[in-house]
């Protein structure tokens, strides 16, 4: 679905355009040279939980683990109303986009490209963007809590390590998008809540699930996929609409509770509750 949500969402706003009858004058943004900021923000001093906020509007993010510093990496844009600011106070780094309030619609010559590397400190890491293109690889990022808010988005979020720390709670909130989390055992989150609103979703459980976890999903209209590997204890419950539920796999079904995975080790159990979307369990 790459893209497909940005599509569907320009071609219902110029169809709202088209059949009304009042004139809009929609301004365009300006745009200048690019810049490009370089992103070099030090490692505190303690081992305390640093929170880091990242706040963006329209453009693509590509977040990664690995740096020297706390954040690293460097943010290209060509709106000067864009232009990035930094705020580090040691225990907690704000980087926002310069004025995300809307005062145009982004031509096809904008760019607003932040690529990012997070650094080895334990963090509560918080992400807010609206319509965008992220790629979030937090492989072994040694996260406390992750927050992610998004609008019309096409994400991806990987995780092919196990989190150093325990994860208190991983939250994801989007609209009208398409989503892809992998490896989320490896996350090793206490607690999880997932919420969408029109799209296509894929919550994919596998890596090593170091302990109970328990995961709330929330969705409207669109498709929600749940994949978990067959040697990882499960019970998914499904509260639904008018929605349906199709499995692939070993699952036990008992009304509308799903069963699958080993009788041993730790278990993971999963609230849905669906509308008028289609809801997908995988074992395998």
């Amino acid at each position: 679905m790459k893209k497909q949500i940005f599509i569907a969402v320009s071609a219902l706003t110029l169809a709202v355009l088209a059949c009304s009858p009042i004139t809009v004058n929609v301004p365009q943004l300006t745009t200048g040279p690019t810049e490009t900021l370089e992103v070099d923000e030090p490692l505190p001093d303690s081992e305390s939980v640093v929170d880091v906020t990242l706040e963006m509007g329209a453009g693509e993010l590509r977040l990664d683990g690995g740096a020297s510093s706390l954040v690293e990496g460097e943010i290209r844009y060509n709106v000067p109303d864009w232009e990035p600011k930094i705020e580090n106070s040691g225990d907690s780094l704000l980087i926002t986009q310069g004025d995300s309030e809307f005062n145009g619609i982004p031509g096809g010559d904008v760019i607003n490209k932040w690529t990012l590397e997070l650094g080895d400190a334990p963090m509560n890491l918080t992400i807010h963007a609206g319509a965008y293109e992220g790629n979030f690889d937090l492989s072994g990022v040694r996260l406390r809590n992750l927050t992610i808010n998004d609008g019309a988005s096409d994400s991806e979020v990987t995780f092919d390590s196990v989190n150093p720390e325990e994860m208190e709670k991983l939250e994801y909130s989007s609209g009208a998008s398409s989503v892809k989390m992998t490896g989320l055992a490896n996350a090793n989150f206490e607690e999880m809540e997932f919420s969408g609103g029109a799209g296509d979703y894929t919550l994919d459980f596998s890596g090593d699930l170091q302990r109970d976890a328990t995961v709330r999903v929330k969705g409207g209209v669109g498709e929600i996929t749940i994949i978990v590997p067959e040697d990882v204890k499960a019970t998914v419950s499904v509260t639904k609409g008018v929605g349906s539920v199709d499995t692939d796999g070993s699952w036990t079904v008992a009304g509308d509770e799903y069963s699958t995975g080993a009788k041993e080790g730790p278990e993971l159990t999963i609230y849905v509750e669906m509308g008028v979307g289609s809801l997908n369990l995988v074992s395998k």
